[in-house]
């Protein structure tokens, strides 16, 4: 932390602009030696960037924060220059060449800004997510994380339990009695709340859900139009159509996004009872794997054979030898596009039901791992008969929310997290 750090932070040159940020206590030093002045705070200005010999690199924009106002705590420059590879390659080297200035490392700006009280954990989380998001769906979850949503909730959850510890003392302090035996009823009435509330937050669909789609699996016996099927859903011909039995042979899958919500669908090999080809029964076997993975199931075969809760599709509607179903789901032509739109609507409404709701903030893996150690926390609170172990069980909750949040934390969970992150972020 003590060294100054550099790094482009706009995308991949060529561009029209390359953006490099300075940050730490050497940022105004580095700034005064590639443009010969100071500047005024906040204030954007032309000038001329020079290296150590006094040789042009660059006209630029120049950005100067005075810290600890700023997105990383520390003192803050920025360098708007033109956007070509050579350009942002010889105002980094005349950096670099600046004694007490390093690169950065990927993730560095940000882990300084949560080192420096700028973010929280939870917000670091969320702006991770934002940058990685594909859909308009991701991108409205994430961005409730990184604006600090989650982590308001998470305060009022833990003011809440220090609330109620409170009570806890002061029964403790004030009773005549000198073993307390029994708790005043709103006590446990605020545990009840509590408890409920983090529980629907758990009930919730997870982040990654987000990132892996609704994931829909086309399974059926040999010739019954999956992979037809398959390619009209993701628009495109990725997967082989032949008349021949046994044409896939193994899982293929696509992600793409409908409606702005992400699936992943899943083209699997012809489910039969018997196969002399070594290779076609991996693939049958690899195809019923799949169905416990799956969100859900289009059962393209004869009626009643496929997976418990399967969607009915009668598909090839238009083929001579057409085999109607009596309660299918859907009834479509995958070659003349018949019925296809009616199917994607339909899922479309099942993805949104099981995915997080639009503008809703939703638990990645590690919160939703800490949050339930909160709940099991106060759900231990509610069952216990001693006040001192009720204590120990909300001293617990609040370490957990502070988990959530990083308050407290562990250095290799942060290289983790703050590795995913770019170098100029």
């Amino acid at each position: 932390m003590s060294d100054t750090i550099f790094a482009i932070s706009s995308g991949a040159p060529p561009a029209a602009i390359g953006v490099i940020r300075i940050s730490g206590s050497e940022a105004g030093s580095a700034l005064r030696k590639l443009a010969g002045r100071d500047f005024t705070a906040r204030r954007s200005s032309l000038t001329t960037l020079r290296d150590a010999d006094g040789d042009t690199l660059d006209q630029a924009l120049v950005l100067w924060f005075p810290g600890p106002a700023t997105a990383t705590g520390e003192d803050l420059a920025e360098l708007h220059c033109h956007g070509g590879r050579a350009v942002l390659a010889a105002v980094s080297r005349a950096l670099e060449a600046i004694s007490g200035l390093r690169a950065a490392e990927a993730g560095e700006f940000t882990r300084r800004a949560f080192a420096n009280g700028r973010i929280d954990l939870a917000e670091a989380e969320g702006l991770s997510e934002l940058l990685s998001a594909e859909t308009e769906l991701q991108r409205a979850a994430a961005i409730q994380m990184a604006g600090g949503a989650f982590s308001d909730q998470v305060e009022a959850w833990r003011t809440a339990v220090l609330r109620l510890s409170a009570q806890l003392e002061a029964a403790l302090d004030f009773s005549d009695e000198d073993d307390v035996s029994e708790l005043p009823p709103q006590f446990a009435e605020g545990i009840g709340m509590l408890s409920q509330e983090l529980e629907e937050w758990l009930s919730r669909p997870r982040a990654e859900k987000l990132g892996e789609g609704y994931r829909v699996v086309l399974a059926g016996p040999p010739n019954s139009g999956k992979s037809t099927l398959f390619n009209a859903l993701i628009e495109s011909e990725a997967a082989i159509t032949s008349d021949i039995a046994g044409t896939t042979r193994d899982v293929i899958e696509r992600n793409v996004a409908i409606a702005s919500i992400p699936f992943s669908f899943v083209d699997t090999a012809g489910l039969r009872d018997e196969s002399e080809d070594t290779i076609e029964r991996i693939g049958i076997d690899r195809a019923r794997e799949q169905f416990a993975r799956a969100d859900t199931v289009l059962w393209l075969g004869p009626e009643g054979e496929g997976p418990e809760r399967a969607w009915e599709v009668a598909a090839k509607s238009d083929a001579p030898d057409y085999q109607a179903k009596p309660s299918a789901d859907y009834i479509l032509s995958a070659t003349k596009g018949a019925g296809v739109d009616e199917l994607k609507q339909g899922l479309v409404e099942a993805a949104r039901v099981a995915l997080p709701k639009p503008g809703e903030a939703a638990l990645n893996a590690r919160q939703h791992a800490v949050l339930s150690d909160a709940a099991q926390a106060l759900r231990g609170a509610i069952d216990q008969g001693d006040p001192l172990l009720c204590a120990e069980e909300l001293r617990q909750a609040r370490g957990a929310f502070d988990r959530l949040i990083g308050r407290t934390t562990t250095e290799d969970m942060l290289d983790a997290l703050f590795g995913r992150f770019c170098i100029g972020k």
